[in-house]
């Protein structure tokens, strides 16, 4: 059986644990994400998104089937927080973070389908790691949600991951992965802006991460996208005067010049 596959063509796609509508939300695919189709079901297809190789579930109404050999064009990605593209027959959004198939001269073509985009692309090295912390903070205010991607609703790896990705480095969707990658950073002390942060529940599995700032500081999705203390315990939030996650481990994924 030749290999199929697919992109993202609706400004965000829930992938679900299992073929149901009802099924809960594990990730989701972003506009101009691509897809390997696994399984095929009446309603459903089975997909691996090609960016992070997650698996899921997905509704073949919201993409369109692409040749294999489109999958190798250099790719923008989109870096508004929240973009307009048209089809000619009418707007649509799309989040930060989403992908901009075969752009060029405003322009993203899909198979026969032409959008326009007059937005700004990472291509025109808005964002390196030298400013990630400008860019971890577009995110600021973003309301949390589980398995979110988007501005629009987002989880703390989703976060994470979108951030690195616009900078050109690829993460793997879940924080407890996202962990396993990287070069250990030994103490609080020589954290670097841009840095990822991991922190663990009382059995000892990471739950959470968020990106250190500078000054002590964290930004990560915690009920929104926000900044909060950091020490060597973990995460103190000042509004209640408490700590809300346990300090696991820090990763370094590039150096700064």
């Amino acid at each position: 059986m030749n290999r199929q596959f697919a992109i993202i063509t609706l400004s965000v796609v829930p992938v679900r644990a299992q073929a149901s509508d009802a099924a809960e939300q594990i990730s989701q695919l972003l506009f101009g994400e691509s897809v390997e189709i696994l399984a095929q079901e009446a309603k459903w297809w089975k997909v691996q998104c090609l960016f992070d190789d997650y698996i899921g579930w997905i509704d073949p109404k919201q993409c369109q089937l692409i040749p294999a050999t489109s999958l190798n064009n250099p790719q923008h990605i989109s870096i508004d927080r929240l973009s307009m593209i048209s089809n000619g027959n009418g707007l649509q959004p799309i989040s930060i973070g989403s992908t901009l198939p075969n752009f060029q001269n405003n322009t993203i073509a899909i198979n026969e389908y032409k959008f326009t985009f007059a937005g700004q692309t990472n291509a025109e090295n808005h964002f390196s790691f030298a400013n990630i912390s400008d860019l971890a903070k577009l995110f600021l205010a973003a309301p949390y949600q589980w398995g979110g991607r988007s501005i629009l609703g987002i989880d703390c790896s989703g976060f994470t991951q979108l951030v690195y990705k616009i900078i050109g480095i690829k993460l793997p969707r879940d924080a407890k992965d996202q962990a396993l990658q990287g070069i250990a950073v030994n103490s609080v002390a020589e954290l670097q802006a841009g840095d990822l942060v991991f922190f663990e529940n009382e059995k000892g599995n990471i739950i959470h991460v968020g990106i250190a700032l500078a000054g002590g500081k964290i930004i990560h999705a915690s009920g929104q996208v926000r900044i909060d203390q950091l020490d060597h315990q973990g995460i103190f939030n000042q509004e209640t005067n408490a700590y809300t996650h346990q300090l696991r481990l820090m990763k370094r994924f590039a150096v700064k010049a």
